[in-house]
């Protein structure tokens, strides 16, 4: 369920401290001033899928400022991707300046200073995740924030419509799928990041990715079914088993590995809830695909050292 927080009910005397309190704590602190002398008027509707929150603004033009004491005042590291969906904005961060129009977005990182300015009423939505997240390296992370990025290029013609669709339907997810998704904008954000940035990465090199990242977005959602195999995979994606193969052996991988490794991730998680929630170690295994009980057991001992049982048990007592 989306958190909403509005000036609407707000007096015209208060609005701007509330939306100030609002918008620090959705985002991080930030200093935020209004464009113009006028009853300051806002919204922001904020979802989460996963580690992914996503805030969609609704505002009056103004501009946001991360400090250097406002970002010492906050452990928290976050990457921020700004799409802009209405009117202009600009991202200045490092020494560049991105100028946003609709369906243009930029990054910013909250572990260093900002400037965000909105001249004018405007509508952006706001992918806020774990720094970490995506797996970029620092230099990465330091090289692609203040750049304008926009549909029409590369692979942020995939990512741009993933996004606006996650942030459309994020509401009407499962939290298991919203997971899988969250992961996925993540491993596409990276990919679109190592292109721009071009670390020779050939368009058939970016072809080849993309194809990769919905083959694993694939994977996710047909986890459940028994019979996902290698040949399946290849049918549903008009590829040989052969070319499948190769894709998966370049990230040092095999099909068959990624599928029980992400079939065990989902029960791992699952089994870690409290007992209240949890259904049992059969019915886990049985929803994420495994068919035995006993290659099941021995599928997670041999990947995280215990038994699914003994994995519980911390689970209980916490949840107790």
């Amino acid at each position: 369920m989306a958190v909403i927080l509005s000036t609407e009910s707000v007096a015209p005397t208060d609005r701007l401290a509330y939306w100030h309190d609002a918008v620090w704590k959705t985002f991080v602190p930030l200093d935020v001033t209004a464009s113009k002398d006028q009853p300051f008027s806002g919204s922001v509707a904020t979802e989460r899928l996963g580690h992914l929150r996503i805030s969609t603004v609704d505002a009056d033009g103004e501009r946001v400022r991360r400090s250097r004491s406002l970002i010492a005042e906050s452990a928290d590291e976050y990457l921020l991707l700004g799409l802009q969906t209405r009117g202009t904005g600009v991202v200045v961060q490092d020494g560049r300046t991105a100028v946003l129009g609709p369906g243009e977005f930029a990054l910013y990182d909250t572990t260093r200073p900002y400037t965000l300015d909105f001249p004018d009423r405007f509508e952006t939505v706001v992918f806020q995740l774990p720094r970490r997240a995506p797996g970029l390296s620092e230099s990465d992370l330091r090289h692609i924030t203040g750049v304008t990025i926009g549909a029409d290029q590369g692979l942020a013609a995939l990512l741009v419509p993933f996004l606006s669709r996650l942030a459309a339907e994020a509401g009407t997810y499962r939290p298991e799928v919203g997971d899988m998704l969250a992961r996925n904008a993540g491993d596409l954000l990276a990919t679109v990041v190592i292109e721009r940035l071009g670390r020779g990465t050939t368009r058939t090199d970016a072809a080849q990715q993309s194809l990769l990242l919905r083959i694993r977005t694939f994977i996710d959602a047909h986890l459940a079914d028994p019979a996902l195999s290698p040949e399946a995979i290849a049918a549903a994606h008009h590829i040989s088993v052969r070319h499948l193969q190769r894709l998966f052996q370049a990230e040092g991988a095999t099909v068959g590995g990624w599928i029980r490794r992400r079939r065990l991730e989902e029960c791992r998680r699952e089994l870690g809830r409290p007992r209240r929630a949890r259904p049992t170690v059969a019915a886990v295994a049985h929803r994420w695909g495994f068919v035995s009980p006993a290659h099941f057991s021995r599928a997670f001992r041999a990947a995280y050292g215990m038994s699914p049982r003994e994995w519980q048990a911390p689970a209980d007592e916490t949840g107790a």
